[in-house]
């Protein structure tokens, strides 16, 4: 099966946590909208199909479309190998998938706590207020709440000795934190060892390990969701 991934092509965004995915698994698969008209085919779809997605990031598998990233990854997951076959543990990595997903959401409301339709300069004051506050309580508590998850799975990764999808996320949350806010993640990751040691793992995975030094991997940036504005980080 060759999969088509449909999101923006400047930002790694949400889609990068389906990207790491496909890239840890080898599998197949065409960034739609880095391609020539790809945007405008992402765009297509959204429109045209009778079960539309909302937004990017989604997934096409044969006549299947498949939107929303933790939906997305519980598609992948048997196909992958990323994901124990039991039901219990499924739903259990499902539920820490969604929490990543509440997580993002806080980390795109530093920049953004307004609203999305203003620019980040118009919303400075708040932001400022916003992003101390996620830095000393949210954030902590969301990575603390995963340290704790893998400590009591007995590690070292959330299901235990077993990799899933969700620690590819981990990856993910470790690496924007420390390019949008070095500073206050260097403070928070003396409390999550835990944590670290799976971004650590996890990077060291070939497939991984292959794709981070690829031209497949977008660079973060001041358009995506893990942001660096000096002024928010403390």
């Amino acid at each position: 099966m060759r999969y088509q991934l449909f999101y923006w092509p400047s930002i790694q965004g949400r889609g990068e946590f389906v990207r790491l995915a496909l890239e840890d698994a080898g599998a197949a698969y065409d960034d739609v909208a880095r391609g020539k008209g790809g945007t405008d085919k992402m765009m297509a779809m959204m429109k045209g199909e009778a079960k539309p997605p909302f937004a990017p990031p989604f997934l096409k598998s044969g006549r299947l479309v498949i939107a929303q990233v933790a939906n997305i990854l519980f598609f992948l997951w048997p196909r992958l190998g990323l994901a124990p076959k039991d039901e219990g543990a499924r739903l259990w990595l499902n539920a820490l998938q969604l929490t990543v997903t509440d997580f993002v959401k806080e980390v795109h409301d530093t920049h953004h706590p307004v609203g999305t339709g203003l620019y980040y300069e118009d919303q400075k004051p708040e932001a400022r207020r916003y992003a101390s506050g996620f830095l000393d309580e949210r954030a902590p508590k969301y990575l603390g709440y995963f340290e704790r998850v893998i400590d009591e799975s007995g590690g070292p990764y959330v299901l235990g000795r077993k990799v899933s999808y969700t620690d590819l996320s981990l990856f993910q949350l470790v690496e924007g934190m420390r390019y949008a806010f070095p500073k206050g993640m260097k403070r928070i990751e003396k409390k999550i060892p835990k944590v670290v040691a799976v971004r650590d793992r996890v990077a060291q995975r070939s497939g991984i390990k292959a794709y981070l030094v690829s031209d497949r991997r977008i660079a973060f940036n001041e358009d995506g969701i893990f942001r660096r504005y000096p002024e928010l980080d403390k």
